[in-house]
């Protein structure tokens, strides 16, 4: 199926960008997400050395909206059988390079989440690093968890961790300003239609150039992400804080649901 334009089919935009939101923080906290991803799915994995590939596949895993791979990498290095998805094809390009690099089997797919359907295919799927809720209608993002759902085998688990509405709210600013890869960045934000959403525009300012790009993302409290999940058919969703599963409190620094099917 055929999908409208919207502002994430630009390729041009996570070329530019790339620096600007995958900095180095991003990247040391991955193993922690990683592991933290391995615990929660409660699969069984390779107990020996993850150089050790003679033995059977390990778990089918779907990285969706998996970007330039490097989540796709640290649990394929875990022993997951790796499918990663995403529609950025210079992304993709840079996925498959690192993993062959690396000697790393991972298949990487060029479509649309929302198109993206395995019947009965994975063990666990994830979907990390706010990527969710981008969709100009709403029954988009319900449409990508049953696909999801869809995907999954009986007593397989899906985790989504993204903006929680109660962060947002919580830690709110107008703009802020911060010197990132080569550029002075100015972000602002501003909420839309009674918070169902939050307004990004981004101004990148170099020494020869200004590029500026706003987008909406939905945003969902733990509840409605919840009972979206539920919705599209998970038996069970539990919800966390972080990646250390404390709860989704005050304190929460992400909002983490996992579904189990």
């Amino acid at each position: 199926m055929a999908y409208r334009t919207e502002w994430f089919n630009d390729e041009t935009f996570w070329q530019e960008y790339a620096p600007i939101m995958f900095d180095d923080r991003h990247w040391r906290e991955l193993p922690q997400a990683a592991d933290a991803v391995t615990r929660l799915l409660r699969l069984p994995l390779y107990e020996d050395s993850p150089d050790d590939r003679t033995g059977p596949p390990g778990p089918r895993l779907l990285d969706l909206c998996c970007g330039m791979g490097r989540t796709s990498l640290e649990l394929c290095r875990r022993g997951f059988a790796v499918t990663g998805v995403d529609l950025c094809r210079a992304y993709l390009e840079t996925a498959r390079d690192d993993a062959a690099y690396e000697k790393l089997d991972i298949e990487f797919v060029h479509s649309d989440a929302r198109s993206f359907r395995r019947p009965d295919f994975f063990d666990a799927a994830v979907n990390l690093y706010i990527s969710f809720g981008y969709f100009e209608d709403p029954a988009d993002d319900l449409l990508m968890v049953r696909n999801v759902y869809d995907s999954l085998k009986n007593g397989a688990s899906f985790i989504i961790e993204t903006l929680g509405k109660e962060i947002a709210v919580r830690d709110f600013v107008e703009a802020e300003w911060f010197e990132r890869a080569g550029y002075r960045v100015l972000t602002r934000y501003a909420p839309v239609d009674s918070w169902a959403g939050l307004q990004n525009t981004w101004i990148l300012i170099g020494d020869k150039k200004q590029i500026e790009r706003t987008f909406t993302q939905r945003l969902y409290s733990a509840v409605e992400l919840r009972s979206l999940m539920r919705q599209a058919g998970f038996s069970t969703v539990d919800v966390y804080g972080d990646w250390d599963e404390s709860p989704y409190d005050q304190y929460a620094e992400k909002l983490i649901v996992v579904g189990r099917k």
